[in-house]
């Protein structure tokens, strides 16, 4: 299950919208080991696009050296879909490449006439896929 706080989850949120209609992305870190999502770090998608995401190869060295330095690793890697579901595609399953993260997505296309958006978590480890509960705190 992913615990994460209302801030952090109305942050992912925003960023997602304020992007749209391109996909938004980015990381939340915490401290080495204890899974606890603290940081919100929002990336450019350097792919500019409605369809697809990517980091910057610099800015993601960036933040690596800055989590190492700070003893935090990605506690959430979270991207949106812009016209489907919040589920993992194939690109997203084959760029899944910590097993340890939470797989957040976000879709800002009302797919399921549940709102403006679904946010959804998803562990993915070795391209299996394993949606997750979400529990927002105070």
């Amino acid at each position: 299950m992913l615990t994460i706080s209302k801030a952090l989850y109305d942050q992912i949120v925003e960023h997602a919208r304020k992007d749209h209609p391109d996909e938004a992305c980015g990381v939340v870190a915490g401290p080495v080991g204890e899974g606890r999502p603290e940081r919100f770090i929002p990336m450019l998608n350097a792919a500019r696009s409605p369809t697809f995401y990517e980091f910057d190869s610099g800015d993601l060295l960036k933040l690596y050296r800055e989590m190492d330095d700070r003893d935090e690793e990605p506690v959430i890697i979270y991207h949106s879909h812009t016209a489907t579901e919040a589920y993992p595609s194939r690109t997203d399953i084959t760029y899944a490449n910590e097993p340890g993260a939470h797989y957040v997505l976000v879709s800002t296309a009302d797919t399921d006439d549940a709102g403006p958006f679904q946010f959804r978590s998803f562990r993915i480890v070795d391209g299996e896929i394993t949606e997750e509960e979400v529990e927002v705190t105070a």
